[in-house]
């Protein structure tokens, strides 16, 4: 599925996502919202986006082959190219993780799945995680966006996602 904004061609976000996660139903135009919310509401206006929604075994297959981490992760992204002309970047998601994850906190994969990719938009959009000053931001950030649609977040699951590793 390819989701524009139409009309504007010098802000526009295009945002594609492909879910290769057949077990768990998948809302492609919500996590491409997302991404296009999170984009424009953190001051980029020109993107391409592929959103990729896997399982484990492929996004620890990915972690190992880009960042040398032999494990699976919740999410992954990856800045492709960054200029005047706007970004192209990528975000991967493992929908397995997020079913598991979301069973553990006591609410749906659907919303576990969108946390990962406003994560993931927000590394995009330059936000970072590494140090605690780092992922306070994050966190807030993450949280003012989950509120955005629509859904309410704990604090302490907020305070367990990191770098990937939830």
């Amino acid at each position: 599925m390819t989701s524009h904004d139409p009309g504007k061609s010098a802000r526009q976000i295009e945002v594609t996502v492909i879910s290769q996660y057949p077990s768990a139903p998948v809302d492609e135009s919500l996590l491409a919202a997302a991404v296009r919310s999170v984009l424009s509401g953190e001051g980029v206006h020109r993107a391409t986006i592929n959103v990729a929604v896997i399982d484990d075994a492929e996004i620890q297959r990915l972690n190992r082959q880009f960042l040398a981490h032999d494990y699976a992760t919740d999410v992954l992204s990856f800045l492709m190219e960054a200029g005047d002309d706007g970004m192209e970047g990528e975000i991967a998601v493992s929908a397995e993780t997020a079913t598991r994850q979301a069973a553990r906190f006591g609410w749906r994969s659907a919303d576990e799945l969108l946390l990962y990719v406003i994560h993931g938009a927000l590394h995009l959009a330059g936000f970072e995680d590494g140090t605690p000053q780092e992922r306070a931001e994050m966190r807030g950030r993450e949280a003012h966006w989950l509120r955005r649609f629509g859904v309410a977040c704990r604090e302490d699951r907020l305070a367990l996602t990191s770098n990937g590793g939830a």
